[in-house]
């Protein structure tokens, strides 16, 4: 393996110093660390940055193109929970990603999925069971326990969950949660239960509460779900509480940036210190989860970036294992040829099967948020023609279906606000956490012929519109493509483009579409079996 040295500004973010030296890698590792007198450049040596949790199933990229793309924006690790591809494949999805992702110069960090399936309110295509978490940890040598969704089983001490903690305790591991919400006396509860971490709050107040009681803050933003704006007064206030994290990021965002934006945000616009800010994208992580990725100590793995300024964060190099893997803005990790694996048996769908027959009544309508993942719920006349409740795009009330893709079953059908569609479908089978085929749009038919697209291609998002139809094939397990990252971040710039010329403001609207079918998230949602009530956490009828 190659040696070299490198010199410029070293920050070390335990010392919280910055001072000139030459940084030496041998074999991969942090030889030394030599300060100088001076120097001849004014670049700056640091830690590469953390994504403290992330689905990379979300970017539609496998896990080696995932790393392609994050490595020119500094990242160099992340806390990954492969739950998306588990609730299609079980563990033969966990050991996919372990395996893709070991194929490249990038430090991957799979967890042991907690929720496959999420609830027993929805169709999954797999299962996880405490014995196979327990076979994670012992023989995968995985280093913490992924999200606890059901926090109302946490709260219930429900005693499949309970057993699914309690199997991280017995090898000493981490727990990661999910809470979106609870404060006060729930919080208190949620977190005794050994629960450690928390990237769901949406408000300040959750955040402090939680804090108070013992819990990290991981302050997501991601395409669809944005909260940074909500918590960043945290950095400031608790730096040694905070992380960052996109949780879900889609594939041509994370070509326009990673964790490298929150840190220039952070220190450039709202002014907080440096060191603090670093520390959350690069030490907090390492040392929470005990990570093996090096931060400029000698004897560590060779994990840093070299950046113009700590203003710009341009980032010139990154170095993962010793490896250069980007340069300029350009990844130098090579795409690989990544193997296809699926679970998707539905058959081709007709235009009737999404009839809604029906009459005058009040409709329990789902209220998208843009840049949220929660969800309001509204109450609107239904409107009705020939016998058929239909959309009303006039009032933004559509048309959405939960088509189960593991067998052929009834069609779920509610409505929604917040699209903006005027006309067309969209459909998607990236549907958290089970991913069935979520679609959402003005006609039957337009829903119809969106659906059948994904079917067609075993997976993907697609668009349809006065019997046109463009979809991205996402083949692997139905969420992702094995194509090169950048030709995929391509496509689906198109699709979403395609998506916004039909009316629909949301930012991110085919990332808010997946998470319609959320039941742990409120308030309501929609899966496969019907409407659901997620404050209530019970299926609600759609006509009252």
């Amino acid at each position: 393996m190659e040696q070299f040295s490198v010199s410029g500004n070293i920050v070390d973010v335990v010392t919280r110093k910055i001072f000139p030296g030459t940084v030496a890698v041998r074999e991969g590792r942090i030889a030394t660390v030599t300060p100088s007198a001076d120097i001849s450049t004014q670049q700056f040596i640091l830690p590469g940055f953390i994504d403290a949790h992330v689905h990379i199933e979300s970017s539609m990229l496998v896990p080696s193109e995932f790393a392609r793309l994050a490595v020119p924006h500094g990242t160099v690790a992340t806390i990954s929970d492969p739950h998306e591809i588990g609730n299609v494949l079980g563990m033969e999805g966990i050991h996919y990603m372990i395996r893709n992702g070991s194929m490249v110069p990038f430090h991957f960090y799979f967890g042991a999925s907690s929720c496959v399936p999420a609830t027993t309110f929805e169709t999954s295509g797999a299962t996880i069971s405490v014995d196979e978490i327990r076979l994670l940890f012992k023989k995968e040598k995985l280093k913490y326990l992924s999200e606890v969704m059901n926090y109302p089983g946490v709260l219930a001490r429900d005693p499949l969950v309970m057993d699914k903690i309690q199997a991280a305790k017995d090898f000493n591991l981490l727990i990661d949660g999910h809470a979106p919400g609870l404060k006060g006396s729930e919080a208190a509860r949620y977190i005794s239960a050994g629960i450690t971490t928390d990237h769901e709050c949406y408000s300040l107040d959750e955040a402090l509460d939680k804090i108070k009681y013992g819990m990290k803050i991981i302050i997501r933003e991601g395409s669809a779900a944005k909260n940074y704006e909500a918590l960043h007064t945290l950095i400031g206030s608790h730096p040694d509480k905070v992380m960052f994290c996109s949780d879900d990021k889609h594939p041509h965002d994370l070509i326009k940036g990673h964790i490298n934006e929150l840190v220039k945000r952070s220190i450039v616009i709202h002014g907080y210190d440096t060191m603090d800010v670093l520390r959350s994208a690069c030490y907090a992580p390492i040392k929470h989860y005990n990570l093996d990725v090096g931060y400029l100590q000698p004897g560590q793995s060779a994990d840093f970036i070299i950046v113009d300024n700590l203003r710009d964060f341009t980032v010139l190099k990154t170095y993962i294992n010793g490896i250069l893997v980007a340069e300029n803005a350009k990844t130098l990790i090579p795409s690989i040829k990544s193997e296809i694996v699926n679970n998707f048996e539905t058959s081709l769908k007709k235009e009737e099967d999404f009839v809604l027959e029906g009459s005058d009544g009040t409709l329990q309508v789902i209220q998208a948020l843009d840049g949220e993942l929660i969800t309001k719920k509204i109450e609107v006349a239904a409107k009705v023609n020939n016998h058929r409740i239909i959309s009303n795009p006039e009032q933004d009330i559509l048309k959405l279906a939960v088509i189960n893709r593991y067998i052929n079953a009834p069609i779920a059908i509610a409505f929604i606000n917040g699209f903006g569609l005027k006309n067309g479908a969209l459909a998607s089978c990236i549907a958290h956490d089970s991913h069935n085929i979520i679609a959402v749009g003005v006609s039957d038919k337009d829903i119809c012929m969106a659906v059948n697209a994904i079917i067609k291609n075993k997976g993907g998002i697609s668009v349809a519109c006065d019997g046109k139809v463009d979809v991205l094939p996402l083949p692997v397990a139905g969420i992702m493509s094995a194509d090169d990252g950048y030709s995929v971040a391509k496509n689906y710039s198109t699709l979403d483009h395609l998506a916004k010329q039909l009316g629909t403001g949301l930012n991110a609207p085919f990332m808010t579409l997946s998470f319609m079918a959320l039941l742990v998230i409120p308030s309501l949602k929609l899966s496969d079996k019907g409407l659901f009530d997620g404050t209530a956490f019970c299926f609600t009828p759609l006509l009252k």
